[in-house]
């Protein structure tokens, strides 16, 4: 087949390389424009764009590929089929069309659940002991189409996103190559695959950075979550409370649960004990063990360095931006 790659993003890495080492031609990349970092000069090249160059493939970037022009260029190149993954935009029906195959899209759960920016990320923070990879045949519904292929995997009690995504992007490579040879098994004309139960389907939006405030009034196992969850972006913060003291931002970047619950006397959110090298904080049903933390304007941190600059004690307080 004559294949248009469409991705941005690192989990579509593995499947485009798998794509170009195939007997199938791939004929070009489509991939999201890049952006200015904040406000220097300097841009994040997508790694997509580094395995294109690399092999010299073709690399198109409109701003959006849901136009005439985007239409006539596809036209031109005439492709079997579109995959898409990790790319950012919703492919409109009239592009779709520009296919013989339509498109196809590796999507990182089992759907219909978790539609959407964020299916790996949703997946932990809700505390599934498993996931996976979907391939969809694609319709202008997002990820709506019928699945071709579904592969499992359970997610590890300590796995966080940064360690399941790419796991999940090297099971996507093997069912996308099934995919499309079920699509030429079929023809153009045939409709493989399963149709999503649409009753099931759930979503996962995109992260913003006020999800990863840590509210000390949840469950240990939910914060738990949600710090595995939102590593490496947004990474969960919370606030130190000392008598005196301004608000002291931190970044949390080591934790574990611990299941037991603190003494009754200790509050959610505030120091249940302190060692030379870990501290414990309450939540509404466990605690949390904290073992290495960023303050604002400052480097990574081991608990032990932190415990002897701050000068923590039992009832120190993490307050939510809510409370401060």
């Amino acid at each position: 087949m004559k294949i248009v790659m469409m991705g941005t993003g690192p989990f579509a890495v593995p499947t485009f390389k798998a794509l170009i080492a195939s007997e199938h031609e791939v004929a070009c990349l489509f991939t999201q424009p890049v952006r200015s970092v904040h406000r220097r000069k300097s841009s994040i090249p997508t790694p997509m764009r580094d395995v294109a160059n690399e092999h010299g493939i073709a690399i198109h970037d409109p701003a959006s590929v849901n136009t005439d022009e985007v239409k006539q260029l596809l036209e031109g190149i005439q492709p079997d089929l579109l995959v898409v993954c990790d790319y950012g935009q919703i492919l409109k029906d009239y592009i779709l069309a520009t296919a013989t195959y339509g498109g196809i899209n590796l999507h990182g759960s089992i759907l219909p659940k978790y539609r959407g920016a964020a299916p790996v990320n949703w997946a932990i923070l809700s505390g599934d002991e498993e996931t996976g990879i979907t391939v969809i045949h694609m319709t202008p519904k997002l990820d709506g189409g019928p699945c071709l292929k579904i592969v499992r995997t359970p997610i590890g009690p300590t796995e966080t996103a940064v360690e399941l995504e790419p796991r999940l992007a090297d099971l996507g490579v093997q069912a996308v190559l099934e995919s499309i040879e079920m699509l030429e098994k079929h023809g153009p004309e045939g409709t493989p695959g399963e149709v999503q139960d649409q009753s099931l389907a759930t979503k996962a939006p995109r992260l913003a950075k006020s999800d990863a405030d840590i509210d000390w009034s949840d469950s240990a196992e939910l914060i738990y979550n949600k710090f595995r969850a939102y590593q490496p972006w947004p990474g969960c913060f919370t606030h130190l409370e000392q008598q005196g003291k301004p608000p002291l931002r931190i970044i949390l970047k080591e934790i574990r649960l611990l299941r037991e619950p603190a003494p009754e006397s200790v509050s959610p959110g505030s120091i249940s004990a302190v060692t030379e090298d870990r501290l414990y904080f309450a939540a509404q049903d466990g605690q949390i063990i904290i073992d290495t933390l960023q303050p604002a304007g400052k480097k990574p941190m081991k608990v032990a360095d932190f415990v002897r600059g701050y000068q923590l004690k039992v009832g120190d307080r993490l307050l939510s931006e809510a409370q401060l």
